[in-house]
């Protein structure tokens, strides 16, 4: 296994991830990027992107991507493809493995590993994924004004996204799985009260239907065996996030659901040195800009921590 020193290693790409090697560069820290399983991150599997700001008519998302890591290679940052497959933080230099090969030393680290959209395992909702399927009701919601949609999902997330889309759309279809749901109380009855939402109860997807686009959903309600196709054009699932973090876990504090801690205000984790941004910490607004945000605290707390630490060894020397 061949090794490597850097001063800054960023892990992952996308809005985070560029934006920290944008400020890292721009700051002297010489950042080092790998990309990951999916350069550029969720944003590359999607169309259209209207509201990240300083693109008037709108960007699609690998476009947005590729603009981003063109900033970052401008001011020199080292962007690379490679997965890390394991990182060491226990000892004051931080290390990481990259593609089971190479081993990876840094005096900081930037995580920017991103969530994963948790899906129903559809092929038909996998093909459709990006062509009117959605996992964000925020993101995508502002294309199906005065339409009918539907959305799967039981808890507080799924409520509030379907309560965002019934402003939006004609009618929404929400497709909860059981006969009772996971929201708050203060969620399930504001979703109820809304006069454009349906629930179907005990119901379940079997198959998205359309060829370019979405027409339609096949669905069962597992009760009285009924299925009936709805008429929709959108279909959006929030069943959950994953956050991709499993190789921090023996490392860093993790919540219930696996996103970083961090202090709060802040982007530094309980590891000092390791700093955490965009949606592996975000598990509320997990939107494109605020990842970008973060990115840049990333960077920032990354360079204060550098400069603190030089200041310290010239003391102690």
């Amino acid at each position: 296994m061949t090794t490597e020193h850097v001063n800054c290693l960023i892990i992952g790409s996308g809005p985070a991830g560029y934006t920290a090697a944008i400020y890292a560069s721009r700051a002297g820290m010489k950042p080092v990027l790998y990309q990951g399983m999916q350069p550029g991150g969720q944003l590359t599997i999607t169309n259209e992107v209207d509201n990240f700001p300083g693109y008037p008519e709108g960007v699609n998302g690998p476009q947005l991507m590729m603009d981003l890591e063109q900033q970052a290679r401008r001011f020199g940052a080292d962007i690379r493809y490679g997965v890390v497959t394991a990182v060491d933080f226990s000892g004051p230099m931080h290390k990481a493995v990259v593609d089971d090969q190479q081993e990876i030393s840094a005096n900081v680290v930037i995580i920017s590993t991103g969530a994963s959209a948790k899906w129903l395992g559809l092929p038909s909702e996998m093909r459709l994924n990006g062509l009117g399927v959605s996992a964000c009701a925020v993101c995508d919601g502002f294309f199906f004004r005065g339409k009918d949609v539907a959305i799967v999902g039981a808890g507080d997330t799924a409520a509030e996204e379907a309560s965002y889309l019934a402003n939006l759309c004609r009618k929404v279809y929400m497709i909860v799985r059981r006969g009772e749901m996971r929201a708050s109380k203060f969620m399930q009855n504001r979703v109820k009260s809304l006069p454009n939402i349906e629930i179907l109860w005990n119901t379940e997807t079997l198959e998205v239907l359309g060829e370019d686009g979405v027409t339609g959903a096949l669905v069962k309600n597992a009760v009285t065996g009924e299925e009936r196709v709805l008429d929709i054009s959108g279909f959006f699932v929030a069943i959950g996030h994953q956050p991709n973090t499993a190789i921090f876990k023996n490392y860093l504090e993790l919540d219930e659901t696996g996103y970083i801690i961090t202090e709060k205000g802040s982007t530094r984790t309980n590891v000092p040195g390791v700093f955490a941004c965009g949606d592996a910490q975000d598990n509320i607004y997990r939107q494109a800009i605020t990842a970008a945000g973060t990115g840049c605290m990333a960077a920032l707390d990354a360079e204060r921590y550098l400069a603190m630490k030089e200041v310290e060894m010239h003391a102690e020397a």
